[in-house]
């Protein structure tokens, strides 16, 4: 792989790529300025931005950030620069970006990909994460991962959402005050996971959305919800199911937190979360 170097303090990072089945998939790699002193090598993060599934990439704070803050804590990581799926009604807009736009189920083999590599690569094993729609890519390719044999030592989910069309958020809607009521709103949220999946049988298959499917074999999962967050009624909702099957479940609110905290460096949830993840990754 050929690899460049970005100058980031006391970090050193890394342009990659893995090969995918389309061609190369990006990767940045971040790796600890200082070598854990822990006797075995801990686990890599394999993190996924969000963005509804069309918008975002490697150098917004909820990859960049994220992945810089961890790497100080001592934890390696890889952002994956996933396919990112066409603008919802606007499907020739995009189009003249560096790598073509691509529906289900490319992302989910962009961050196979990046699994794979990373895994060859890191002694200590990887983990998978990912925040809102990167929180669903991801769970969708610890799915894939197991029927391939590759089982990630866990996984971390930042208020994702992982079902086809998204629960009454009845519990959570006297918290939202407004907030996002129309953008995050039930009929958003779905039309822009009929945009992403592309047709029907898309929808209804668990490597698109594994909400509502057999989850045997799951990796241990964190899960760390906002509070007055439309989309935690999905993200609680997956975490019972995964609870029911069976799985190692550890499951945050933070109190107050609002969906994309993860993208705002200088929140007090930014820290909290990052901490957790940092601590509970190092545990695996």
């Amino acid at each position: 792989m050929a690899a460049s170097f970005i100058d980031v303090s006391e970090l050193k990072v890394v342009e990659s790529s893995a090969p995918g089945p389309c061609g190369p998939v990006p990767i940045r790699w971040y790796q600890p300025a200082v070598e854990s002193a822990a006797a075995a090598p801990v686990p890599t993060m394999v993190w996924a931005h969000g963005g509804g599934f069309f918008a975002g990439g490697l150098d917004q704070p909820e990859a960049h950030d994220v992945a810089r803050a961890l790497a100080q804590r001592g934890l390696p990581v890889a952002t994956v620069d996933y396919r990112l799926a066409p603008f919802p009604g606007l499907a020739w807009a995009g189009r003249g970006g560096r790598r073509p736009r691509g529906r289900f189920p490319l992302p989910v083999e962009d961050i196979l990909a990046a699994l794979r590599t990373v895994g060859g690569e890191s002694p200590g094993g990887v983990i998978l994460g990912g925040a809102s729609a990167g929180a669903c890519l991801a769970s969708a390719a610890a799915l894939r991962a197991l029927n391939g044999g590759l089982k990630p030592r866990g996984i971390v989910l930042a208020y994702g959402f992982f079902h086809s069309s998204h629960p009454r958020p009845h519990h959570v809607q006297r918290r939202l005050r407004g907030h996002r009521r129309l953008t995050h709103s039930r009929w958003i949220h779905n039309a822009v996971n009929r945009n992403y999946a592309g047709t029907p049988s898309a929808l209804a298959d668990p490597f698109a959305f594994p909400g509502g499917h057999v989850l045997d074999g799951f990796p241990p999962t964190l899960m760390i919800n906002a509070d007055r967050d439309a989309m935690r009624a999905s993200g609680d909702q997956f975490a019972g199911e995964l609870l029911a099957a069976g799985i190692d479940v550890e499951q945050h609110v933070l109190p107050g937190s609002r969906h994309g905290f993860l993208n705002r460096p200088r929140l007090d949830a930014f820290t909290i979360a990052i901490d957790l993840i940092a601590s509970w990754s190092r545990a695996r």
